[in-house]
């Protein structure tokens, strides 16, 4: 008997095909759901930053320039005369005057030459004192024709040699006083000798380009240095008004005042090579503290801005709109603006134009700034005109030319 085969039911089939499709609907429910749901919006927190108030005050404009320390007076003192030294009078480095005795030639030769001059003097004398006398025998006999006129003639010529010859003698007795006087060699100006350049034994001559001693004045002394073509006007505009202009020296890293003094004097060529003029400030270094030829940084107090609109140094930033701030919105968002400087002192810059007193600026934290972006201030710090006019003129700043902006500015 055979067993009859049973059909597998439908219900199972449909029921997977069912359980698929609801799969399929959740899974697109779910996908809709995520891609359609608003993503949770971030606020950017504000960028802490450091501002300050642009301020109303006085700014110096100055010009740091390189200098070299110019004695007033340089001298090598040379022999006039040849002769073997005998004695020096002075001790290395010490302080000499003017007319105080240096070194001594030998001066028997011109002693003795002197004599000889003296000796011959006596003799010319007596000649032209025996053709006088001869003259005004042969005047009596000339005036009654007793004589013959050429011989009264050669007479009267006779006494004009007499007296030349006298004359000629009186010179060579005043040259070998001169000589003798050259042979006591003295200072020809104040100052500080250096070190022996010939010692007592030595024959020197007058021919001799080693000389002496080197005498160099450094009470009072100058500075030397030169300034940019652009600068000149302003410099001399103010010297005609009969300004004196404050020169200051420092040192040659720049951190420690030496000396001041005042500017006296501008060279009348300008060098073609460099565009710049050479100036000269006189100071007294009383203490000696400017040595000769050494060199020194000079800051020349030009004039002083009034009334001019100041802000930090770091406030000031350069990029590719050149010059500009970061200035602070009422709704505390920065902004790019603009300006052109002026001087500086190193703790403040001059804002020519751009900034009114009164603008806050962003100090520190520029770094991450951008145009529009919000900031909190972490501290307001107004500057003080007298900060400004206290603080030390551009220790590096100016001489990497802080000072030249200024000086166009204010012109």
């Amino acid at each position: 008997m055979s067993e009859a085969v049973t059909p597998r039911p439908k219900r199972s089939r449909r029921g997977l095909i069912v359980l698929v499709l609801i799969v399929l609907v959740l899974l697109a429910l779910a996908a809709v759901h995520l891609l359609t749901r608003k993503k949770p919006s971030r606020e950017t927190p504000p960028i802490v930053v450091t501002v300050a108030s642009a301020v109303t005050g006085s700014m110096p404009v100055t010009l740091s320039e390189l200098g070299t320390v110019t004695p007033t007076a340089t001298v090598t003192v040379l022999p006039q005369l040849s002769g073997y030294l005998t004695e020096v009078g002075y001790h290395e480095g010490e302080e000499v005057q003017k007319g105080q005795f240096l070194a001594q030639i030998d001066p028997r030769q011109y002693q003795i030459s002197k004599q000889q001059a003296q000796a011959a003097l006596a003799k010319d004398r007596a000649s032209l004192a025996q053709a006088r006398a001869d003259l005004a025998r042969y005047t009596q006999l000339n005036e009654h024709k007793s004589i013959a006129q050429q011989t009264f003639e050669d007479q009267q010529f006779l006494v004009l040699q007499d007296e030349a010859a006298v004359k000629a003698d009186i010179a060579n007795i005043a040259q070998f006083d001169l000589d003798l006087a050259y042979c006591r060699i003295t200072a020809p100006v104040s100052g500080k000798v250096g070190l022996r350049l010939v010692d007592p034994g030595n024959y020197v001559t007058a021919t001799s380009s080693t000389g002496i001693v080197v005498i160099t004045t450094i009470k009072p002394t100058t500075v030397q240095f030169t300034v940019p073509q652009d600068a000149l006007a302003r410099i001399v505009q103010r010297l005609n008004t009969g300004a004196k202009l404050p020169v200051t020296a420092y040192s040659s890293d720049n951190t420690r005042e030496i000396a001041t003094g005042t500017l006296y004097a501008v060279s009348n060529q300008m060098a073609t090579s460099t565009g710049t003029v050479t100036l000269r400030a006189t100071f007294a270094n009383d203490d000696e503290a400017l040595f000769p030829n050494e060199f020194v940084n000079v800051r020349l107090l030009v004039d002083t801005m009034q009334n001019a609109v100041l802000v930090p140094t770091a406030a000031v930033q350069t990029g590719a709109p050149g010059d500009f701030v970061y200035l602070v919105n009422a709704n505390n968002t920065v902004a790019v603006h603009k300006v052109t400087i002026g001087p500086g002192d190193g703790k403040h810059t001059v804002i020519a134009s751009g900034l009114s007193a009164g603008d806050v600026v962003v100090t520190d934290g520029t770094d991450r700034l951008n145009d529009g972006a919000k900031i909190q201030a972490a501290q307001a710090r107004p500057g003080t005109a007298a900060g400004s006019s206290k603080a030390p003129a551009a220790a590096s700043g100016a001489a990497s030319g802080a000072a030249a902006p200024g000086a166009a500015a204010s012109s």
